[in-house]
């Protein structure tokens, strides 16, 4: 079953298995992850859903679009190399992701 393992800005983690299919951000607000808004519901509108992907899985991604990469730049945390969307990340089977979320989102 693919997992994802939410870090907060504190270092709490929490994993979490997760359904094919979904976005890393459904999953994260169907289990009640802190640090993740959606404001959006997932529509690439806001930038609510902002996290810091490990640099170890980070590869084995797609590539961000050109829209999650302008929507970036509003999020209220400086991005970073590894800054995504988690609404645009779609979880896979064996997925063993890790990400930590910002101090704020707001």
């Amino acid at each position: 079953m693919p997992k994802v393992t939410y870090t907060d800005h504190a270092g709490e983690s929490r994993a979490i298995e997760a359904n094919a299919g979904d976005s890393v951000m459904e999953t994260a607000v169907r289990n009640g992850i802190p640090g993740i808004v959606a404001e959006c519901g997932g529509s690439l509108s806001c930038a609510t859903c902002h996290v810091f992907v490990d640099e170890a899985d980070l590869a084995g991604l797609p590539a961000m679009d050109e829209m999650e990469d302008e929507m970036l730049y509003g999020a209220a945390v400086d991005r970073e190399d590894n800054s995504r969307l988690c609404c645009q990340i779609k979880v896979t089977e064996g997925m063993d992701l890790h990400v930590t979320t910002p101090e704020t989102q707001v």
